[in-house]
């Protein structure tokens, strides 16, 4: 069964004003447009649209608890949630916690009679929050996870260079120095955002406004005094000197496992990700941080940037696995003109959401087909077995993996 879907997107302030709505082909709302929400996740299960099967039921959620056999098959719950992301001004610098850590932070903070709702709370529900994000158009910016300390010390010998006075400079030697220590990184974000930080700060903010474009880190300067404008003396400006940025092309993905410190910066893209809302904050936002529990979820492993690249199962079909959980993974179908019988296959290995990013493409499953126009979507239930794709343009598939969790 194929069941259209009916979503409106969420007015997060960072939210980009026009790239949503020039995704899904809609008139723009005039505010800010940020995360299209697609699942059932408590927070705001999709609406079924009206006039779609089982339409009688008002969303996801309220189907999934009425006929789950139907809907999930083996599953006792959808494991992922699929948005599409579209950010003007960046998000808080941000961790997720392990599936463990999360289970312990939910009980402890119910134990405690902290209300699911509260402004200081961290743990929404016990699910860890793994997620991929893959570009939908060229430029997409992100921070993500710890650079290799060479590199950092390298950007950060850069600033000193060109900071305008002897304390600025001073400031930001203290900061190499302190990463170059035993358990350096740690500590330094450790101090960083526990500590009054505004002298480094201002000295990290005025050493990146004296570089200029032929630097080898004219981007990350260029980062910090953005950064600076839009959360003006923020610890997290230093912290964010610490990460890799990266700048994605169209179809790039990026993988964010638990512990991975990151932050979208600018751009949209399609997002999957476990089905939870558990965020720990280190800065750029002015919602709770709680240092000791982000500094207990944190990776601080230095990484490359985490750069998923798909499997490409036929022409035309890529899948993006993740590379530790199964809760979820995502097709990519570039279709053109192709007759549906001929079309390549897809063996769906659980219940799925698609979207169609770019032209006008039909999916045919083993019961019925649907056919999708550019910024719409449809839930599609897992006894249709196996998906062919045909039409002209993009389409993504969230679904499981194999070895998904069962009832």
């Amino acid at each position: 069964m194929f069941v259209p879907l009916d979503a409106t997107p969420r007015d997060y302030a960072w939210g980009s004003t026009t790239l949503m709505s020039e995704l899904l082909g809609t008139t723009p709302s005039g505010g800010p447009e940020a995360e299209l929400w697609l699942g059932a996740h408590d927070g705001r299960p999709t609406p079924i649209a009206q006039g779609a099967p089982v339409s009688e039921h008002a969303d996801l959620a309220d189907w999934f608890a009425s006929d789950p056999r139907t809907a999930l098959g083996d599953l006792e719950e959808l494991p992922f949630l699929l948005k599409i992301l579209a950010a003007a001004h960046p998000l808080s610098l941000q961790a997720h916690p392990s599936l463990a850590r999360a289970g312990e932070g939910f009980d402890d903070e119910e134990r405690r009679g902290i209300p699911i709702d509260a402004a200081h709370r961290n743990y929404k529900d016990r699910l860890h929050k793994p997620e991929l994000i893959v570009a939908l158009r060229d430029g997409f910016q992100a921070l993500c996870g710890f650079r290799e300390l060479a590199g950092t010390d390298a950007l950060l010998a850069d600033l000193a260079s060109t900071a305008p006075a002897a304390d600025h400079r001073a400031q930001i030697e203290g900061l190499r120095e302190s990463l170059a220590a035993p358990d350096g990184l740690r500590a330094t974000v450790a101090r960083v955002l526990g500590e009054p930080a505004q002298d480094l700060v201002s000295a990290v903010v005025a050493a990146a406004a004296g570089g200029d474009a032929s630097s080898d880190f004219a981007a990350e300067r260029a980062l910090v005094t953005r950064l600076a404008e839009e959360y003006p003396g923020d610890p997290g400006i230093v912290v964010a000197t610490l990460v890799n940025l990266v700048t994605l092309s169209e179809g790039e993905a990026l993988y964010l496992p638990a512990g991975n410190i990151h932050a979208y910066l600018d751009g949209i893209g399609i997002e999957l990700m476990a089905a939870s809302d558990n965020v720990l904050r280190g800065g750029l936002t002015p919602k709770h941080v709680d240092v000791p529990e982000l500094l207990d979820v944190l990776d601080f492993e230095p990484r490359p940037v985490p750069r998923l690249e798909p499997a490409v199962l036929a022409e035309g079909l890529s899948l993006f696995v993740p590379w530790d959980v199964p809760d979820f993974e995502l097709l990519r179908a570039d279709v053109s003109d192709a007759d549906a019988a001929s079309t390549p296959e897809f063996e769906l290995p659980g219940p799925a959401i698609a979207i169609v990013t770019d032209g006008q493409v039909t999916i045919t499953g083993a019961h019925g087909l649907t056919t999708l126009d550019r910024g719409r979507y449809a839930f599609v239930t897992p006894d249709e077995a196996r998906l062919r794709f045909s039409g002209s343009g993009t389409v993504f598939v969230a679904t499981t993996q194999d070895d998904a969790p069962t009832s």
